[in-house]
């Protein structure tokens, strides 16, 4: 818009120049502080100058104005699951190596924020979506998006498929690098206990256009809903209802206009066809 173009001309202010007024505050938190990164930066900022900005501004205000230098902090040296996914470069994204995927072979999940109580409160919801037939196999909400919220909706997944006659052994569960996915709770509990495959997004959201989709979708068509469930007990029980929904009721476009549920059902059925066409010999015998 001719707008935005003359405010960016005329009126638009050197983001330096807009926060000048910060920098002898910043400088003062940097030298008596050392440790401080920017979000406890944020905090002081608040609490004792009474400037109350974004984590953001101050993040990058830091890197403006070299303040980095004087809090002499260093980066943590790398988790050892971390030096792993650095070295394995591209390949540790094992869904971009896949030509066809089957149901049941690969899960995607993150974590997104719902709002309820008319947008005052806020909740995390870490579900767990089949690839091929867009099942959610399990799911989890909580105040915080932490291990103990994924492992509980790990464990709704495997009952899920245990139920269902499915093995997770050699399951691939994809997902970005937030550190809750490269910790030593959730990799030792899915690669080493439960014998699956872990898989991480190179891009972030970019890599896991799958979940994004369903998220998208999800809050667009229950905003309402959620808005209107006063507390995380109520939000609990929305969510349940409308993650049955999805699965067994709504029809998607990309399944044929079928349910996920029916989409699953006629593959199975089409699975055990096949093998018992293979397994069938002339004579109305049987191959045991």
């Amino acid at each position: 818009p001719k707008s935005t173009w003359y405010y960016h001309r005329r009126e638009k202010v050197d983001y330096a120049d807009k926060y000048h007024h910060l920098h002898p505050l910043l400088e003062e938190i940097a030298r008596h502080h050392p440790a401080y990164g920017y979000r406890r930066t944020t905090s002081e900022l608040q609490d004792t100058y009474g400037e109350h900005v974004n984590h953001k501004v101050v993040q990058r205000l830091h890197r403006l104005w070299g303040l980095s230098l004087l809090r002499s902090t260093r980066s943590p040296r790398p988790s050892g699951i971390r030096q792993v996914i650095i070295a394995a470069g591209d390949r540790i994204n094992l869904v971009a190596q896949l030509e066809t995927i089957d149901p049941i072979e690969v899960l995607y999940t993150d974590f997104t924020e719902l709002p309820y109580a008319a947008g005052s409160q806020k909740a995390y919801l870490m579900p767990l979506l089949d690839h091929a037939s867009k099942i959610i196999m399990g799911w989890a909400i909580g105040e915080r998006a932490n291990r103990s919220l994924a492992l509980q909706a790990w464990q709704m997944t495997q009952t899920t498929l245990e139920r269902w006659g499915y093995a997770v052994e050699h399951l691939i569960v994809h997902h970005d690098q937030d550190p809750v996915y490269t910790s030593y709770a959730w990799t030792s509990q899915l690669l080493l206990q439960d014998r699956t495959h872990i898989s991480y997004a190179l891009n972030g959201a970019e890599d896991n256009p799958v979940m994004e989709s369903f998220f998208s979708r999800f809050k667009s068509e229950n905003w309402s809903l959620l808005l209107d469930a006063p507390t995380i007990e109520a939000l609990v029980k929305v969510v349940a209802s409308r993650i049955d929904y999805y699965n067994r009721v709504r029809r998607h476009s990309s399944l044929g206009n079928v349910a996920p549920m029916t989409f699953l059902d006629n593959w199975q059925y089409q699975q055990k066809s096949a093998v018992s066409s293979v397994l069938h010999v002339p004579g109305d015998h049987t191959i045991p």
